[in-house]
């Protein structure tokens, strides 16, 4: 790809192209109206734009089935060892780079693939937030398994695999759910044999960024892109709310077992500096989606909205019952009476010449 893309880049503008097709994008709404862009686009361009696209999943790829399980790997080598070299340190900020770039490219891909009709421009505060967003998210994720699997091998399998498989299988659940079937149309050359080998590589890879962070594309096998369009706040929340469990969970479970190799680390503020990390993270994500998202006027709902809909459903859930309250309400009632009853009575036993006088 990379040699057919330099071919056609110096090779364009020299020879006439027979035909050039024409596409049609929507700009974003300005004061309630959106108009429409007709542009044309050569042969040249066109393969230039699929091989770009070509090239931004295959980083994505790269990102989250070989950076990601490199860095965690070299880290967890570097903490066993008490040792980092100069080599090794490289290589694991250069692992980390490329997992933020494949995370970040991974948003690109989801805004442009759910908004195509649009002309969309990604400006670089846009940017800005999510690499912060993606690199507190990613390092404070490996940094939690590292440690938790440096003193908890025997349960490092467990939880890789429940983690991998919960979301392997997600996207099939849905699938089933909805009774849908197969999809037959996402390549005709294929059979549904290599239909279903194609869907199971696209969840395994869907697992695989997952495990490290929020994949902003998100898998529906029942549509026929593949992908799920509509932005759902609710999945994003309970995903967040979660992983934040999750690694709290086992950052407790290393606290707990730590071993003498952690004698000149301070625990407890490392712990306060991975959780506060992880909420980062999210309050990037946050300012993303509400100031810096290019799409931001065609969300249904804002993010702001969508939280404090979230919170009003779990004030819900935990407001006790109607029928307590007044229960409670009436024992506190029965009691008052029960304790003004008591001193009344107290006071007239007390006072016995006022209580005749007061009969006479």
């Amino acid at each position: 790809r990379c040699v057919e893309v330099f071919y056609i880049y110096f090779h364009a503008g020299r020879v006439e192209e027979p035909y050039v097709s024409i596409t049609k994008k929507r700009q974003m709404p300005k004061d309630g109206y959106s108009e429409e862009i007709e542009k044309e686009v050569g042969q040249a361009e066109g393969k230039l734009c699929t091989h770009r696209s070509a090239f931004s999943r295959a980083s994505v790829i790269q990102a989250f089935l070989g950076s990601a399980p490199q860095l965690t790997l070299q880290l967890y080598i570097c903490v066993l060892q008490q040792e980092i070299t100069a080599a090794r340190s490289i290589c694991m900020v250069l692992s980390l780079l490329s997992i933020v770039y494949g995370a970040l490219r991974c948003n690109i891909l989801a805004i442009k693939i759910k908004y195509d009709d649009y002309d969309v421009s990604v400006k670089p505060a846009a940017y800005l937030c999510i690499f912060m967003w993606r690199s507190f998210e990613i390092a404070t994720r490996v940094t939690v398994l590292v440690l938790f699997s440096s003193v908890l091998q025997i349960w490092t399998l467990p939880v890789v695999l429940v983690n991998f498989f919960g979301f392997f299988f997600y996207p099939w659940i849905l699938f089933w759910q909805s009774k849908s079937p197969f999809p037959e149309n996402i390549e005709k050359a294929l059979s549904r044999v290599g239909t279903t080998i194609v869907l199971c590589l696209l969840t395994f890879l869907y697992a695989g960024i997952n495990m490290f962070c929020w994949s902003a594309v998100q898998v529906k096998l029942n549509d026929p892109d593949l992908i799920n369009k509509s932005q759902n706040w609710y999945r994003l929340t309970v995903y967040y709310m979660l992983r934040f469990i999750e690694n709290a969970f086992l950052l407790l479970m290393w606290y707990i077992y730590r071993t003498d190799i952690y004698l000149y680390v301070c625990a407890p503020l490392l712990v306060l500096q991975l959780l506060i990390s992880y909420c980062m993270a999210v309050l990037f994500m946050l300012v993303f989606y509400q100031f810096c998202h290019p799409c931001k006027k065609l969300f249904s709902s804002s993010v702001s909205e969508g939280l404090l809909s979230c919170f009003k459903f779990l004030c819900f859930i935990c407001k006790p019952p109607k029928s307590t309250i007044l229960t409670e309400k009436a024992e506190v009632r029965s009691e008052n009476t029960d304790e003004a009853w008591s001193k009344a009575t107290d006071s007239q036993k007390g006072n016995p010449h006022q209580s005749i006088s007061s009969n006479a």
